[in-house]
């Protein structure tokens, strides 16, 4: 297909607004405008869902079932996903949120909740 036929007259301009809306998804134009995003399927958001969450449920069991003496181990951190918050400058893998810190529950507090 040749983008001179719609100059031409040869095609309309619905039929092109068609034809890019339905490109598909590793395109050079869907990945110009979509980014890093274009690489990421439901099933890839999914499934970093998944991770994070089983990381989550695994870190609060072990912080609830953990020595209270020793430190409660860190929580832990979610999968990078495209368009998220760039981290920070330290490298620490923690992203910068404009509500500030989050305070980390202690564990008393978290078997409070799950008792």
């Amino acid at each position: 297909m040749d983008l001179l036929d719609w100059h031409r007259g040869g095609l309309s301009s619905r039929r092109l607004a068609l034809l890019i809306k339905h490109l598909p998804r590793d395109s050079a134009t869907i990945r110009d405008t979509d980014g890093e995003a274009a690489d990421w399927t439901v099933t890839d958001y999914l499934l970093a869902a998944v991770v994070d969450h089983l990381a989550a449920a695994n870190w609060m069991f072990s912080v609830v079932n953990g020595d209270e003496e020793s430190d409660p181990p860190d929580q832990p951190v979610p999968v990078p996903r495209p368009g998220d918050p760039a981290e920070t400058a330290d490298g620490g893998g923690e992203t910068s949120s404009a509500d500030g810190p989050q305070a980390v529950p202690s564990p008393s507090e978290l078997a409070r909740f799950f008792g």
